[in-house]
């Protein structure tokens, strides 16, 4: 959009996100794309064959707590909800009985969320999603830590209720992927650092920490501004649209709860709205513009050289060879858009290994999507290796090949270990 328009027809643009949803859907239609770019089923459906009927575990700081039923059941769901009762709850985070919403619900974002995307999502929850009778469950708070007014002061500090609102000089497509960030796709819930109360410490652009990476449950959330080597620095946009379309490129695969935000949400929305996503991303600056800033990795030959040699001198080599090598190769570049590449994985070089660790342990399957149905799974190796063997493995990968990011240590190992559930991994081995 160019500088020298009005403020009346910018201000008209705003109603148009609402219509930037593939043409020819009725509303239902479109409140059904919408929850998708909202990604409302991830949270609110714990049985595949009940979506939205909620009973999700989340873990926090202080105990878990379980998401809500919102399917149109008028006992256990939202189906006495009027749209304005939805609409407290969706961008204010206040329930019909009044209570403040605990911020694993990401109001602060879906306060951005226009009025006619509103009313549609809302007639698709009425309308469109089948009622499911299921009790809501209680968090495993303790009390008094589960007394919901300290919610509402943090929602009043923390908080705002305005919607989006367009940035004069930059093209349409740019505005429509920074509403889809900003709002319904509340990128910022994982990928923004989080203060003391944990609130998000930024909303948007216009400030510094906006996606630049966090640490969650277990995983790090990347930086995602044009940050070197862990950032989108080195990704072109239609690599990044590739990602968010099918989870994988020629830098690396969706994995963890990205996975499943790809094979959930982002893979059903139309090419258009993926493309914006990808410019309005690849517009934030590094999160490190000055000379602090850490350089790309320089590909390096030395590390496939030793291991075809036989050499396992280095630090967990030789439990890459026998764990990871059938997969990765030995020279770090795995096979595209099977295996992906070890050698300047940016989801590798981050300072905080957690992600790195978590899937070694864990495994993980890649995300499905209609153009990539087969979802390859990646096996979990906590049951085979120690604490210390893991570590070492996670060093091996984060500093061969030419990547360059910190030692990983036992102890890092041993507290993502100690949080996962004992159905993950079958033994821990001595």
């Amino acid at each position: 959009m160019n500088k020298c328009i009005a403020w009346t027809p910018l201000a008209l643009f705003v109603s148009g996100y609402a219509l930037a949803v593939p043409a020819g859907q009725d509303t239902i239609s479109r409140g059904e794309y919408l929850a998708r770019a909202g990604d409302c089923i991830a949270c609110h459906t714990s049985n595949p064959a009940q979506p939205f009927a909620g009973g999700l575990k989340m873990s926090t700081p202080v105990g878990a707590i379980y998401s809500t039923n919102i399917t149109p059941d008028k006992q256990t769901g939202i189906g006495n909800y009027s749209y304005e009762d939805f609409v407290k709850a969706v961008r204010q985070g206040i329930s019909k009985s009044g209570d403040t919403l605990y911020p694993a619900m990401p109001y602060p974002s879906f306060a951005k969320i226009s009025d006619q995307d509103m009313h549609d999502l809302y007639q698709y929850f009425m309308k469109g999603v089948k009622p499911v009778v299921q009790q809501n469950k209680a968090s495993d708070i303790p009390w008094p830590l589960s007394m919901r007014w300290p919610l509402g002061l943090w929602r009043r500090m923390f908080t705002d209720d305005k919607r989006y609102q367009p940035v004069e000089g930059k093209s349409a497509q740019w505005q429509r992927g920074a509403y889809l960030v900003q709002g319904l796709g509340h990128c910022g819930a994982c990928h923004t650092p989080r203060g003391m109360a944990y609130q998000e410490k930024a909303a948007d652009q216009t400030d510094s920490a906006w996606l630049t990476g966090s640490a969650l449950d277990g995983w790090y959330a990347p930086d995602l501004t044009g940050s070197q080597p862990d950032g989108l620095g080195r990704w072109s946009a239609q690599e990044l649209s590739d990602y968010l379309k099918n989870g994988v490129n020629a830098h690396s695969s969706a994995f963890g709860p990205m996975s499943e935000v790809v094979s959930h949400s982002l893979s059903y929305l139309d090419q258009q709205d993926v493309d914006a996503i990808a410019e309005y991303l690849k517009s934030l600056p590094a999160s490190h513009p000055d000379t602090t800033t850490p350089s790309a990795p320089i590909p390096d030959n030395s590390t496939a050289q030793a291991l075809f040699k036989g050499d396992v001198s280095a630090r967990g080599a030789a439990d890459y060879l026998n764990n990871c090598s059938a997969c990765h190769r030995s020279d770090g570049k795995g096979y595209d858009k099977t295996f992906p590449a070890l050698a300047g994985n940016s989801a590798l070089l981050s300072d905080d290994p957690s992600s790195v660790i978590h899937i070694i342990l864990q495994g993980g399957q890649r995300a499905v999507t209609a153009q990539m149905p087969t979802g390859l799974t990646m096996p979990d190796f906590g049951w085979r290796l120690s604490d210390q063997q893991v570590a070492d493995v996670a060093t091996f990968i984060r500093q061969g090949w030419g990547n360059h990011a910190s030692t990983v240590t036992p102890q890092q190992v041993a507290a993502i270990r100690n949080n996962l559930s004992p159905q993950t991994i079958s033994a821990k081995p001595q």
